[in-house]
């Protein structure tokens, strides 16, 4: 039985880890955190989790916004990048939870690259 799969998949759980920390170390500076939630290598989506001082705080949605446009853009297989802080009282983008929208959400099928929304202060 081969561990290639799951070989495959702690990369690039590492891959989005270090994506984290090398673009966004403010995060952790600031008191916040960041949290792979889920990932599926099969689709290409990773559901990231802003906790600690992101939940509340006004730039988070900023900071959600550069996590999604930047990740897809940097990691190959990453198609879509679903981002909370866990406010609003929904869970992270399952049966009845709230996923954020921003303008100019990039996902790997829109390659237009014109509007990528706001930028985050740092």
């Amino acid at each position: 039985m081969s561990t290639e799969p799951q070989d495959a998949d702690d990369d690039l759980k590492e891959r989005v880890t270090n994506f984290l920390r090398r673009n966004f170390p403010q995060i952790q500076m600031h008191g916040g955190s960041a949290a792979i939630q889920h990932l599926d290598r099969e689709n290409g989506e990773v559901s990231i989790a802003l906790g600690g001082a992101c939940s509340g705080c006004g730039i988070s949605p900023m900071t959600i916004q550069a996590i999604k446009s930047r990740m897809v853009k940097e990691i190959p297989e990453i198609n879509k990048v679903n981002a909370d802080t866990g406010m609003g009282g929904g869970g992270m983008g399952g049966d009845g939870g709230m996923s954020p929208s921003f303008p100019g959400e990039t996902t790997r099928d829109d390659d237009s690259g014109s509007d990528e929304g706001p930028q985050a202060p740092f």
